[in-house]
Order: structure tokens, then C-alpha cells, then sequence
């Protein structure tokens, strides 16, 4: 325990003051006023649908997970192919990834009726409290990723201390807890998208095209399970998948730091705990950027736009000058590249998330013209938003590119002759600049949280007969939050390509330790020369070598073209099981239509609770397969192909999953933001037919944006999760 330094405490107390100002939020907002009766009554319905979906999610999810640690104990403690703390680190990482979700959904919940009934008073009001709620889920997330990840390091610290290669033992078994975030993560996204885009396609499909009543018109049955859907996707959802993002680009880059500076004791520690330090500043300085977001009565999209940009540019500012201060204190060797390399990530968040907002946000003409193509019906509405979304991957796959080689070459003193060492360290710059986009993750997913918020205060607005300019306020909080929504999932989409990416050095890694351990007990590897390969102190050039990873290798190939296949298939049977739930949907909201007499007079009230249940069941029975796909597919392939094929299919994922994702997410985003402009008035407003071509478009766009393309960035971390967790079983049949 003694060679734990002081600065580390640090990580605990950053953790533990996010909780704290997560809380004060939360109470800050339940001492606002909900409303009247029926924005009360609204609100309730709202939440007990979401707990309802919670409880039963976890119910199997739970059942998985006990499955899966049942067979990582089975590994461990029988075929002793794996670290023994794997079962427990994997639970770990699935209960903080759920509680994640359920704290700010819970606070989701809460802040609809608060949020529109704020917007009562004025514009600002409204965004504060939708914002600060927002803040809970964004707070949350660091806060119990960071306690999460200092708990583990203690304890491991205190098992392992004394032993030479401790700290690669320590940082390669908490990359394991990654997975647990990372099954639940998918769950969460996968069940939750299922969900919402169910009720959103029925309710709209129906209610708006067919039956030509506004959007959360309370005469449409399936309008409460969409309000649901909101939270349970973009909120459960969303923070369950940028809790594994934000523990595993930290994670991650702790093992490269630990590989890289191996042969340095006290320099090995530093490069260790660096990232761990940069997300702890990073909590403080979001917390900062928080209490900036304010807006003035009657402001523009633009200008609400730059409210939140405010916030998030002074943090991610703050964080960029910092980083040189904490590396150039912690005495890393070549501090100051490596503070460059933090750089590359920050600024690649930000390029990223303002090209989203440029393809996504109707103050832009991409969007701009998606509406006007509605002039000429809804086909037209759906090739230029396809068209959109395909020129929409090259800003972000370039950046993505540019940081990727920046943060490398920054890291290593622009070093290109590929040497062990260079490598190493350059890979320790890639990991550190994900670590650096994700740094201000306490705002930026204030942000995305708060769209839902929002969508669901002019829901309540809307059933609630609030009036015209109260509703006027809540439309111009939800079209923000439809671009914040958009520029938070292009944002966790990047952060996860950089953060896949240094799982895949980190997967060496862990082929290294699974080999050592198995020449321990007798196992003799020989290369393709003949000659005896010793891993111990083999360098990632020297696997590669072994391995045989290269393009003329057939299974390198071959997992490339089945780890794009995968993210395809992925996507296939996500957008399949929206189908399906939306056709349920859509029968059941025309039948009570039908048989439910004076629903449409506003005589009767519709059946809620049966459309909730439709969505309830249809996301539990359709998210098992695609969730399971992304666990299954890398045991196989490293089974068949070895590790040369699981390293093909992790690059070949990686390299589709995420065009693919910025592809789906944008066009989504553009289709929705092309039917608010046009219910704001232009080309001849609600209800005509140009609204309805977008309402087809926006109906198409919803499981590309809400349920396939952010999942993707789960799938591509969860298959290198997988294939860490399951190195011992791959080299085991080697």
C-alpha cells in the first residue's frame, strides 16, 4: 500500500465530490415545482412506465451476467486460463454500468414536468433545469467510473504489491471489469432503442400521419410508452454506454502505460495513474462549465446552441491547459508530447461534435435541404438523408484519422521507425487521447442527457394544454436537444474508435500474460522458423511477428471481412426488431382507435398501460440475440482463426462499425431536425403534406439514430473486451 502516491488520492475524492454534486442537482431540482395536476399526473404515468422497463431489464440481465461469471469462474478457478479476480471484476463493471443508467433515468423522470413547467416562467428557467438535470446523469457516470476504477486499484495494489511485474497484472485484470460495463452498456442500448423507437414509429405513423393529431397529442395511445422510450434509451442507454467508454479508454491506457515504461519502476506508476488523474481534473473543470450554461428569453437555435457550447468549450479549454500542468508534476518522461497527444483527443471531440451539429441541426442547410426535399414527397426526404448521412462519415473518420496519427507521433517523438519501444509509448498517446475527448465527459453527457429531458417536457407540455407559448419554449428546448442528442452520440462514437483502438494493443497484452502463464505450467511455443519463442519478454512487434499478423495472412482477412460483416448483421437485426415492435406498435394504435369510441373527440381515454407493455416485451424478447451476437462472434473467431483472426476482425469492425455509426446517427439526426423546422413553420408548417413526407423520413431515421448506429460503438469495444477477457481460452487452443 505504501507505493501508492499521495496524488492518487485524489482520483477517490474527485469521484466522490461528482456523486456529491450529482445529488445536489438531484435535490435542487425536486425542490422546483411540477406543476398542475395533469402535468403531475402525466409525469407519473411517465415514470412508472420507465422504473416498469428498468426492473424488468435488469431481471435479464441479470441472468446473463450470473451465466457469464458462472463460466469466467469456470476458466479461472478449473481450466485456470484466466486471472482469478476476473469473475468479480466483471460483475463490478456491470453493476456501476446499471446503476449509471438507473440514477439518471430516475432523475430523467423527475425533470420533464419540472423542465416544461419552468419553461411556464421563462426560456432560460426551462434549460437550466432540464441542463442541471442532465448534469446527474453526466456526474454520475464519472463519479462511479472513477470509484469504480481507484476501489480496484487499491485492492489489487495491496494483493500484488512487491511482485516485479505488478502493475501489468493489475491495469490487465481491471481492463476485464470493461466487459461488464460493456454487456450492460449494450443491454442497456439495444432494449432501451427496441423500446423507444417502438412507440415513436406507432405514434407517429399513426397518430400524425394517419389520424393527423399533433406529436404527444394525449389522444394517441402509444404517446406515453414514446415519453418512456426517451428516458430508457437516450438516458439508461446513453449513460450505461459512455460509463464503459469513459472506464475503458482510462483503463486501457493505464495497461499501454504500464507495458510502455516497464523497465522504469517509479516511471511505470506515473504513466499508470496519469490518466486516471486527468479524469479526475476533468470532473472539477466540467463542474465549472456546468454552472456557465444559461440562455435569454427568445433566443435562436444558434443562440441556444452557443449557450451549451459555452460550457463545453471553457471545460474542454480548462482541461487542455491543465493536462500540461499534471503531466510536467508527475514528471512523465516527454510530458509535453504527450500533453500534445491529450491535445489531438480534446480537439477531435470538438471537431466532431461540431460537424454533427452541422449535418444534424436545421440552422445549417445540410437539414436545410432534407426539408425542402420534402416538397417533392417522402422518397426524396430519404435519399437526401441518406446521401447526408454517407458525406456526413468524412469529417469525423478524417479527425479521427488525424488524431489518431498525431497523438501517436506526439507520444513518441515523432519516432516512425516502428521500434518496440516507440510502439509502445506511441499506443500509451493514442490511449491518453481518448482519455483527453472523454476528460469533460461530466458536461458533454449533460448535454446529450438533457435532450430526452427536454422532449419530455414538451411531451407533458403538449398533453397538459399548456398553451402556445409555453409549447413554443419546449420545442425550441427539444430541437436543441435533438442536436445535442446527434453531436453526444457522434461524440461517443469517436471516443470509442480511440479507445477500441488501444484495446487492441491492449489485447497483446493480454495474449502475453495468458502465454507466460501457460509456459509456466510446461507449454513450449515454436515460430514459423522452427525456432523456440520465449513470450516473457517478447515485445508487440515480436507477437505480431509470431502471430503472423499481416495481409497476407488469410485470417487476418478473414476476421477483417467478419468483423465488418458483424457490424452490418449487427445493425440488420436491431433495425429488424424495431421493425417488428413497430408493427405491434402500429396494429394495437389503430385498433384502439377503432374499437375505443370517442378517443379521437377527446371523449375517452386510450389504453396507456397496453402500449407500454407492447414495448416492454417487444425490447425484452428482440435485444437477446444482437447483444449475444457481440459476445459469441470473438470466442468463435479466436477459437477458429487464433489470435491473428481476432485481431483482423477487431480492425475490421473498428474500421465499419464506426462509419457506419456516424453514418446512422447523422442521417437520423438530419431526418428529425428536418421535421421540426418544418413544424416551426416553413414550407407550409404542420400538417401538410411536405410535414408528413418528414415524418416518414424522421420515422426511418429513428432506429438508425436512437437504436443500430449508437449501439455500434458498444459492439466495436465489447468484441475487444470479449476477446481480452477471453485471450487465456484462445491461446489455450493454440
Amino acid at each position: 500500500m505504501n507505493s501508492i502516491p499521495l496524488v492518487f488520492w485524489l482520483i477517490p475524492i474527485a469521484s466522490v465530490v461528482a456523486l456529491a454534486m450529482a445529488w445536489f442537482f438531484f435535490r435542487s431540482m425536486m425542490k422546483e415545482e411540477e406543476g398542475t395536476d395533469r402535468m403531475k399526473e402525466i409525469a407519473a404515468h411517465v415514470r412508472k412506465g420507465a422504473m416498469a422497463y428498468l426492473k424488468q431489464q435488469y431481471k435479464v440481465v441479470t441472468i446473463v451476467f450470473v451465466v457469464l461469471a458462472i463460466i469466467f469462474a469456470f476458466m479461472a478457478y478449473v481450466l485456470q486460463v484466466q486471472n482469478p479476480w476476473v469473475p468479480f471484476a466483471f460483475l463490478t463493471g456491470g453493476l456501476f454500468s446499471g446503476l449509471a443508467g438507473f440514477f439518471g433515468m430516475k432523475t430523467a423522470t423527475y425533470a420533464s414536468a419540472r423542465t416544461a413547467n419552468g419553461a411556464r416562467s421563462s426560456l432560460d428557467k426551462g434549460l437550466k433545469i432540464a441542463f442541471r438535470s442532465g448534469a446527474v446523469m453526466g456526474l454520475v457516470v464519472v463519479g462511479l467510473g472513477l470509484l469504480d476504477i481507484a476501489i480496484w486499484f487499491i485492492v489489487l495494489n495491496a494483493v500484488y504489491d512487491g511482485e516485479a511485474t505488478a502493475l501489468v497484472t493489475i491495469t490487465t485484470t481491471m481492463l476485464t471489469f470493461g466487459m461488464g460495463a460493456s454487456t450492460q452498456a449494450l443491454f442497456a442500448r439495444v432494449g432501451g432503442g427496441i423500446y423507444t423507437k417502438a412507440a415513436d414509429v406507432g405514434a407517429d405513423l399513426v397518430g400524425k400521419v394517419e389520424a393527423n393529431i399533433p406529436e404527444d397529442d394525449p389522444r394517441n395511445p402509444a404517446t406515453i410508452a414514446d415519453n418512456v422510450g426517451d428516458n430508457v434509451g437516450d438516458v439508461a442507454g446513453m449513460g450505461a454506454d459512455l460509463y464503459e467508454s469513459y472506464c475503458g479508454s482510462i483503463l486501457s491506457t493505464a495497461a499501454l502505460g504500464a507495458t510502455a515504461f516497464a523497465m522504469n519502476g517509479d516511471m511505470q506508476l506515473r504513466a499508470v495513474i496519469a490518466p486516471m488523474i486527468i479524469a479526475a481534473i476533468g470532473i472539477f473543470l466540467s463542474l465549472i462549465g456546468i454552472f456557465l450554461v444559461r440562455t435569454k428569453e427568445g433566443a435562436t437555435m444558434k443562440e441556444l446552441l452557443k449557450s451549451l457550447g459555452l460550457g463545453t468549450n471553457v471545460s474542454a479549454g480548462l482541461i487542455a491547459v491543465a493536462t500540461f500542468i499534471i503531466l510536467y508534476l508527475l514528471g512523465i518522461e516527454n510530458w509535453l508530447g504527450l500533453s500534445f497527444s491529450v491535445i489531438s483527443g480534446l480537439v477531435a471531440g470538438v471537431v466532431i461534435g461540431q460537424a454533427t451539429e452541422y449535418y444534424t441541426s436545421h440552422s445549417y442547410k445540410p437539414t436545410q435541404k432534407i426539408a425542402e426535399a420534402s416538397q417533392t414527397g417522402p422518397a426524396t426526404v430519404i435519399i437526401k438523408g441518406i446521401g447526408t448521412g454517407m458525406i456526413s462519415t468524412m469529417i469525423p473518420v478524417v479527425t479521427i484519422s488525424v488524431a489518431i496519427m498525431l497523438s501517436y507521433l506526439c507520444a513518441n517523438g515523432f519516432d516512425m521507425s516502428l521500434s518496440a519501444k516507440s510502439i509502445s509509448i506511441g499506443l500509451y498517446g493514442i490511449g491518453i487521447a481518448a482519455v483527453g475527448m472523454l476528460s469533460t465527459l461530466g458536461i458533454t453527457l449533460a448535454t446529450d442527457a438533457y435532450g430526452p429531458i427536454a422532449d419530455n417536457a414538451g411531451g407533458n407540455a403538449e398533453m397538459s394544454g399548456l398553451g402556445e407559448e409555453v409549447r413554443e419554449r419546449t420545442d425550441a428546448l427539444d430541437a436543441l436537444g435533438n442536436t445535442t442528442a446527434a453531436t453526444g452520440k457522434g461524440f461517443a462514437i469517436g471516443s470509442a474508435a480511440l479507445t477500441a483502438l488501444a484495446l487492441l494493443a491492449s489485447y497483446i497484452e493480454e495474449i502475453k500474460i495468458a502465454m507466460i502463464r501457460a509456459v509456466e505450467n510446461g507449454k513450449q511455443y515454436v515460430d514459423a522458423a522452427g525456432n523456440i519463442f520465449d513470450p516473457t519478454y517478447a515485445t508487440t512487434i515480436d507477437f505480431i511477428n509470431f502471430f503472423q499478423v499481416n495481409l497476407i495472412n488469410p485470417k487476418v482477412l478473414v476476421g477483417a471481412f467478419l468483423g465488418a460483416m458483424a457490424a452490418f448483421l449487427f445493425c440488420g437485426l436491431t433495425m429488424g426488431a424495431v421493425g417488428r415492435a413497430a408493427e405491434s406498435m402500429v396494429q394495437e394504435v389503430r385498433r384502439q382507435f377503432r374499437e375505443i369510441k370517442g378517443i379521437l373527440e377527446g371523449k375517452a381515454t386510450p389504453n396507456y398501460g397496453r402500449c407500454v407493455e407492447i414495448s416492454t416485451r417487444s425490447a425484452q424478447r428482440e435485444m437477446i440475440i444482437p447483444s449475444l451476437l457481440a459476445i459469441v462472434i470473438p470466442i468463435v473467431v479466436g477459437l477458429v482463426l487464433g489470435v491473428a483472426g481476432v485481431l483482423g476482425l477487431l480492425t475490421g469492425g473498428l474500421a465499419a462499425g464506426f462509419t457506419l455509426a456516424v453514418f446512422m446517427s447523422n442521417s437520423g439526426g438530419a431526418w428529425d431536425n428536418a421535421k421540426k423546422m418544418i413544424e416551426e413553420g416553413h414550407f407550409e408548417g404542420k400538417g401538410s403534406e411536405n410535414h408528413k413526407a418528414t415524418i416518414v423520413g424522421d420515422t426511418v431515421g429513428d432506429p438508425f439514430k436512437d437504436t443500430s448506429g449508437p449501439s455500434l460503438n458498444i459492439l466495436i469495444k465489447l468484441m475487444s473486451m470479449v476477446s481480452i477477457v477471453m485471450a487465456g481460452l484462445t491461446i489455450a487452443f493454440l
